[in-house]
């Protein structure tokens, strides 16, 4: 039987393209098993971490929480288990997705209001956007939805 391949916590890292700290915090957070270690205490990982850790990577690609894969990594392991749990979580993350568009729409628009200001006042003792940030109330938010890139930390 071939020996299966092992991989060093940097070579995994290359391989998916992610940096060492985030295998090291996909571990800390309980997503990621802790892995064996060589007789010199390096990390080691197999193909099936190799695989685990690719499927994290590639929902946080798609924005997910760590809640939300840690949800999916449950689901997974019971493949008994029928698709409705793993479609509810989706369209929960995709509602959260939508709302945060929305959101982001608002943004883009008042963003755009300000820069107007620019195009309409030409005082050269005034910043019309500075102005404009310094008078405005505070835009009501939509409570923090953080579904959107690199608002998850790692």
């Amino acid at each position: 039987m071939p020996a299966t391949k092992s991989y060093r916590i940097g070579d995994l890292a290359r391989a998916l393209d992610l940096p060492i700290e985030n295998i090291r915090y996909y571990e800390h957070e309980g997503l990621m098993p802790a892995p064996r270690r060589s007789s010199g205490n390096y990390r080691l990982y197999g193909e099936a971490e190799r695989e685990q850790l690719s499927f994290i990577v590639r929902c946080r690609a798609l924005d997910m929480t760590l809640d939300e894969i840690r949800r999916l990594l449950t689901l997974r392991q019971t493949p008994a288990q029928s698709c409705a749990d793993v479609n509810a979580l989706l369209d929960e993350h995709l509602e959260h997705v939508t709302q945060r568009i929305a959101e982001l729409r608002r943004l883009r628009n008042e963003l755009k209001v300000l820069r107007a200001e620019c195009e309409t006042r030409k005082d050269p003792g005034h910043c019309a956007v500075l102005e404009g940030l310094s008078r405005g109330a505070p835009r009501k938010r939509a409570r923090r939805l953080g579904h959107v890139r690199g608002s998850h930390g790692r």
